[in-house]
């Protein structure tokens, strides 16, 4: 089994984090929507349930998203019935358009966590840029890196309605030599006091450092590399910050 099935969100995980993660943060979003113009042929890779998708429909751009696990899509779909999605995985995703602006959102490329993968992926974005176009997107750095803990901790525990509760527990270890933050959960849905369901998840992020992605963009081919420390566009120069974002042109 590959990274990206590890990482892939089941119907479980989908749910909570439509309970927790249902809008996008602002700040955010008005990042993404800066790069986008009018006419603009854009795509939002590992598009999930939609919350950067969507106001982006809501204010008139032509995007179209990809995303490889059917339960999110399917919230997606049900919160704005007949949006321009495929269910692909992104490394797979074949089409003849090309886009003048790609972005992926929430250090989602962290999620690929075998190199090799990741530079497919990579790639495969720039394959599908115009030759003006735009890639951004957003990594994890070692900022984000969690405490060990070999035993499952409950992190939360939600609301799921209808007398339900859905509770995500995980534990955590951080491979160095890798910089792999594993991180197995379960989701467990529970009514009347008794486990309804359970879901397994075995979630790895690469977590990286100034520098390292800089050096992929440019073997990949991307001509022009700018990297952000914050959302309001200042520079990145140290490992501090909790994100690094990318903005490549070819």
């Amino acid at each position: 089994m590959n990274n990206t099935e590890l990482n892939y969100y089941g119907s479980l995980c989908t749910e909570m984090y439509e309970l927790l993660h249902k809008e996008a943060p602002q700040d955010e979003l008005e990042f993404y929507l800066s790069y986008a113009k009018r006419g603009d042929a854009i795509l939002e890779a590992l598009c999930g349930s939609g919350r950067f998708l969507l106001p982006f429909l809501e204010r008139g751009f032509n995007i179209k998203g990809v995303d490889s696990s059917q339960p999110m899509l399917q919230k997606l779909l049900e919160k704005a019935p007949g949006a321009p999605v495929i269910q692909s995985r992104i490394e797979a995703y074949q089409t003849r358009e090309r886009f003048d602006y790609i972005f992926i959102s929430s250090g989602s490329v962290s999620l690929f966590t075998d190199m090799a993968v990741c530079k497919t992926v990579l790639s495969q974005m720039k394959s599908l840029l115009k030759p003006e176009g735009k890639f951004v997107f957003a990594v994890d750095t070692v900022a984000n890196r969690c405490p060990d803990r070999e035993s499952y901790h409950t992190e939360v525990v939600v609301d799921a309605g209808d007398g339900r509760q859905l509770a995500l527990r995980s534990k955590s270890r951080f491979d160095e030599a890798t910089q792999t933050q594993f991180s197995p959960s379960l989701y467990e849905l529970y009514g009347g006091g008794r486990l309804l369901r359970r879901e397994e998840m075995d979630f790895q992020t690469h977590l990286y450092k100034l520098g390292e992605m800089d050096a992929i963009l440019k073997e990949i081919g991307f001509q022009k590399v700018l990297v952000y420390a914050s959302f309001d566009k200042e520079p990145a120069q140290t490992d501090d910050c909790e994100s690094f974002l990318y903005e490549c042109s070819l």
